[in-house]
């Protein structure tokens, strides 16, 4: 499994997910730092990596045009560095990887990981 770092997240990560076995690339490295979130996403799937952020925007953009991909792992907590949630990040990549290939959108925050898969379907 690829990853891709948003640019909202420290360049550090891509050493962290390295370190325990997962392929990172962080967007500054790839791409131009000020593209739209658009733009990111579309590199993403063609790239097949899943985009690890801090930005509900990229779940949003999902959600709102029913996509299936890329998918998302989107950690919703204060501190957002390695030191302090590196461990806490590489069990979902690696409980979910199933549902990241197919297309998911895996939440982390303080308490626990929850998956939505995609495309995400309002409940009418």
């Amino acid at each position: 499994m690829k990853v891709l770092v948003d640019m909202n997240l420290a360049p550090a990560w891509v050493e962290f997910f390295a370190a325990n076995g997962l392929e990172a690339s962080h967007w500054s490295a790839v791409g131009d730092p000020r593209a739209p979130d658009a733009v990111i996403m579309a590199w993403a799937r063609e790239n097949s990596c899943v985009v690890f952020t801090h930005d509900l925007d990229f779940a949003a953009l999902l959600a709102h045009a029913a996509s299936i991909g890329p998918s998302v792992l989107l950690v919703r907590t204060q501190d957002v560095l390695p030191d302090a949630l590196g461990s806490r990040v590489v069990g979902p990549p690696r409980d979910h990887a199933v549902e990241l290939t197919k297309g998911a959108i895996v939440t982390l925050d303080d308490a626990n990981a929850r998956v939505r898969v995609l495309p995400i379907r309002s409940r009418v």
